[in-house]
């Protein structure tokens, strides 16, 4: 991702983050790992103890309180010096706290003033409180997932939060930087998770624009309902994905797997997935999670093991990124 021998491309980048929870810490420590120097103001508040180990690392910490004159003064003076300020409450807020864009644009016209929140600055549930499972439910992308007769599994909060969120917050504050360079002024920018979330549910409205998806829950290419993408459960109650699509992979699989294409069948035979289906759940049932790793283990089959938070950081493909690209290292 970024070459750490030379100088990192936002080292001059001042950014101001008014603590908050989700999008804004994850997306500021993005900027962090470009070279930006975050200070993150928190509240005086139980909540400001609540402070995420990853997604803080790098940052300078101030507790200021912007509703006692002498803090709200200090915050004045942070901002005159800034690039950047990210703030994530509920709209009108900063505006009351005498700290919204166009009292921030007063004392500092070239500051890129980046707001984030669920449902937008503007809209019907503009000042509504929701969390990632809200925003993303609302967007359509969550009924997508999980299995046709259970209700939608949230997936955890990097779709709404992280996806739809902070990627789409950093997108908008790298183009104003770069806008700025000239024209020598900042700009506001609305970033809400609905937004970002729809934006990047466009291939579901591609596909079904092309009569390839449909609304139906677990019965589309790449949502389980197929044998060759979606999981399996080996012997030892581990887990393998299978992601197989293209035919020439689809076709090592089975050889790897001492599957005859006769025998087993077409890959785009509707009609047989059911029977595919348990074939493949009895055969990844008869070795362990480490067998059927070291089988697929440099193959092109597109097989690999699903690994959990601890033991993806000793993966030796984790490990090898980690040492030379990967932002966040695993805290020891």
């Amino acid at each position: 991702m970024i070459n750490h021998a030379r100088r990192l491309p936002l080292h001059s980048i001042k950014v101001l983050e008014l603590a908050g929870i989700g999008p804004v810490p994850y997306g500021t420590s993005i900027l962090t790992s470009l070279g930006a120097h975050v200070t993150r103001i928190e509240r005086p508040s139980p909540q400001s103890a609540i402070r995420l180990p990853v997604e803080n690392r790098g940052k300078r910490i101030l507790t200021l309180d912007y509703k006692t004159p002498e803090d709200h003064s200090e915050i004045l003076n942070l901002i005159r010096n800034a690039d950047v300020l990210i703030e994530g409450n509920r709209p009108g807020v900063m505006e009351k706290s005498k700290l919204g864009p166009k009292d921030c644009a007063a004392i500092n016209p070239k500051l890129i003033y980046a707001r984030m929140t669920g449902w937008g600055q503007t809209g019907p549930w503009a000042g509504m409180a929701g969390h990632d499972i809200n925003y993303i439910g609302l967007t359509g992308a969550l009924h997508a997932m999980g299995t046709a007769n259970e209700p939608p599994c949230p997936p955890i909060n990097f779709l709404g939060d992280y996806g739809g969120g902070s990627m789409f917050l950093v997108t908008g504050i790298l183009a104003a930087l770069y806008e700025r360079q000239s024209t020598k002024q900042g700009q506001v920018i609305d970033c809400a998770i609905v937004d970002g979330t729809l934006s990047m549910s466009g291939i579901i409205h591609s596909l079904s624009d092309m009569g390839m998806w449909s609304p139906k829950r677990a019965a589309n290419l790449l949502d389980g309902s197929r044998p060759y993408y979606r999981c399996y459960t080996t012997k030892d109650d581990g887990y393998m994905a299978v992601g197989c699509l293209e035919p020439k992979f689809y076709a090592l699989f089975l050889s790897q797997m001492g599957l005859s294409p006769e025998e087993f069948g077409g890959q785009m035979e509707p009609t047989i997935w059911p029977q595919q289906t348990e074939i493949l759940i009895k055969l990844f049932a008869s070795k362990t999670r480490a067998e059927w790793e070291q089988l697929f283990d440099g193959s092109d089959a597109c097989v690999t093991p699903v690994l959990d938070y601890q033991e993806a950081s000793n993966h030796k493909h984790m490990k090898a990124r980690r040492e030379t690209s990967a932002p966040f290292p695993p805290l020891p």
